[in-house]
């Protein structure tokens, strides 16, 4: 599988939620090398467990359209 690569902006506002997210909720203050090292660690560990649902809930949808298609576009021959 392809390695999960943000954005500078999004990589940007992660680290900048992540470091909020310490500071108000356990009083920890956290570098940008550190927020990054956990944006890191939390795409290797967690990326492809999400990804792979998000792809399978794509799927899912795409196969209730596909099971309506007839109704939505049959035309009776007779």
């Amino acid at each position: 599988m392809k390695t999960i690569e943000l954005s500078d902006e999004r990589r940007e506002a992660l680290v900048a939620h992540l470091q909020t997210l310490f500071s108000t909720e356990f009083d920890e203050t956290l570098s940008d090398f550190r927020a990054g090292e956990i944006i890191d660690h939390l795409l290797k560990t967690l990326g492809p467990t999400v990804y792979n649902q998000a792809v399978e809930d794509v799927r899912a949808h795409f196969q209730t359209k596909l099971d309506d298609l007839n109704g939505e576009v049959y035309i009776d021959e007779k």
